[in-house]
């Protein structure tokens, strides 16, 4: 496994890229609407995502602002197989929260489990990794 991205919540998409490019010298990577689900997806970071973990920004067309740590949305990690990755933290005590299947808006394969504290975990299979 390793850790592909890291999840934040934003208000202004344009105020954020500009932010953590322009400010912090990040490239922007990829972005993509989603109109079904009224959301943006724009990721950045120093390097192509093949070889480095980057920043998923996600902007809900809907949602002006955020309150501090209604922001944080989760860690990503890719894995080959996410239905037997499931079951091997299933069969360790694990809380899987939710089943692998397809992104909502997408085809990427992905799953939730959540941490001691209730964080969430996203797994994405890597084979199946285009949307997200």
């Amino acid at each position: 496994m390793r850790m592909l991205h890291t999840m934040l919540r934003v208000g202004d998409l344009e105020r954020s890229i500009a932010f953590y490019t322009e400010l912090l010298g990040m490239q922007l990577l990829r972005r993509k609407d989603y109109p079904g689900g009224r959301f943006t997806l724009a990721f950045v970071g120093y390097g192509s995502e093949p070889e480095n973990t980057v920043l998923e920004l996600t902007h809900n067309w809907d949602t002006d602002a955020y309150d501090l740590g209604d922001g944080y949305g989760h860690i990503a990690l890719g894995v080959e197989d996410i239905r037997g990755t499931c079951a091997g933290i299933a069969d360790k005590g694990g809380r899987v929260v939710r089943e692998p299947g397809p992104m909502k808006h997408g085809s990427t394969v992905i799953a939730f489990v959540e941490d001691p504290d209730g964080y969430k975990v996203e797994l994405i299979e890597l084979s199946s990794r285009a949307d997200t």
